[in-house]
């Protein structure tokens, strides 16, 4: 009976060992602090770098287009030319003013100089001689006058030739050949834009802005100045990077958003104004970030994140973190953390708080007594 006994309790006694769970091994990384920088994706659109609306400065009839629409055109070079007859005349006719002006001018002036020795000794009266001056200095003021309408004249002659105010790629024509325009009309002849380089509009909330200013304040983010980069429509990335130009200061009530100009190099003419675009810009950077594989972190029903550490005992140890954005394949983590901490990373199924682990940096091979674990795991 008693051997009976002996046997029966070294048969529990063996089976309590083989039901009993091995540790389990986890991996984990050590976090260290880093500089990060802090990305943002915006929604923009492009815009012309210079647009120019090209406008008559004198009416007439249009006798010749001197471009074609959609080709590039470069400052100063001839666009319309507007019948330039009257305007030759009226040139003609101030030039011929002032040659008149100029004759009456040395009359005056020599009549003048010949008083001048008379009204001394008394041969002709004082008032003459004043007179005479005076006629002197109004034939030189005529010549003035008429000197100026002269210019006025080859101003507007030569606004007959309408030319290109900026470089740039011209659009259709407003106006055809025999077409009448006049200098105070509002509709433009053409317009040119300069596409190279381009601007790019981006808007943020003034929310986000508030909330990057006071992370500049506050946490030790640092503003950045890093190259925007540019994603087209259909989602490919833009090959040339962009520089923030300014922000705006002041917000755009109907939308509550702020407008960030970035410039953008089009060596190409891939962009064109009014395209939709998304903008990768860096405004600031933490020095000291810590970030957690997206691996190692989990999130609890009320949307907490946690994370399972590695204690000073051997045993795994539930934490708490504010994890509230992700840079790349990682979570930037802003509190609940320090250097040093051992973050699981593999194993966190097999892992428990409070329960001992056979912690190994991530990325180890496992142990033979782990590897044979596993396998037998898989048989079953």
């Amino acid at each position: 009976m008693i051997c009976a006994l002996g046997a029966t309790l070294a048969s529990c006694s063996g089976g309590d060992k083989r039901k009993a769970p091995p540790t389990p091994e986890v991996g984990y990384v050590v976090v260290q602090t880093q500089a990060v920088s802090l990305p943002v994706t915006l929604a923009g659109r492009t815009a012309a770098f210079e647009t120019s609306e090209v406008r008559p400065q004198v009416s007439g009839v249009i006798r010749a287009r001197q471009f074609t629409e959609g080709a590039i055109v470069r400052e100063g070079q001839t666009l319309y030319q507007i019948d330039p007859s009257l305007y030759q005349a009226a040139a003609e006719q101030a030039r011929a003013n002032v040659a008149a002006a100029e004759a009456t001018r040395s009359a005056a002036a020599t009549k003048a100089a010949r008083y001048a020795p008379l009204a001394k000794i008394e041969a002709i009266s004082q008032q003459d001689y004043t007179d005479a001056a005076a006629q002197s200095r109004q034939a030189a003021a005529q010549v003035a006058v008429g000197r100026a309408t002269l210019d006025t004249a080859r101003v507007n002659l030569r606004f007959t030739r309408v030319p290109a105010p900026i470089t740039g790629r011209i659009g259709r024509s407003l106006v055809t050949t025999g077409g009448l325009v006049t200098a105070n009309q509002t509709d433009p002849l053409t317009t040119i834009q300069r596409l190279d380089p381009m601007f790019v509009d981006i808007q943020q909330s003034s929310a986000d802005l508030l909330a990057l200013r006071r992370s500049l304040a506050g946490n030790g983010a640092v503003p950045a100045t890093a190259a925007v980069k540019i994603a087209l429509e259909d989602g490919s990335a833009y090959p040339y990077a962009g520089t923030l130009q300014f922000t705006e200061a002041m917000v755009d009530p109907t939308t509550g958003s702020v407008t960030l100009r970035v410039r953008v190099p089009n060596p190409q003419g891939l962009l064109l104004p009014g395209m939709y675009v998304r903008a990768l810009i860096t405004q600031a950077s933490a020095p000291s970030a810590i970030l957690v594989p997206q691996a190692g972190v989990t999130r609890t029903p009320r949307g907490v994140a946690t994370v399972l550490l590695v204690g000073a005992d051997g045993k795994a140890v539930l934490r708490e973190i504010t994890a509230d954005r992700t840079i790349g394949d990682k979570w930037l983590v802003t509190a609940g953390l320090k250097p040093g901490d051992k973050v699981i990373v593999e194993g966190l199924g097999k892992a428990k708080p409070g329960a001992a682990v056979k912690a190994v940096p991530a990325g180890s091979k496992p142990s033979p007594r782990a590897a044979g674990e596993t396998g037998t795991a898989r048989a079953r």
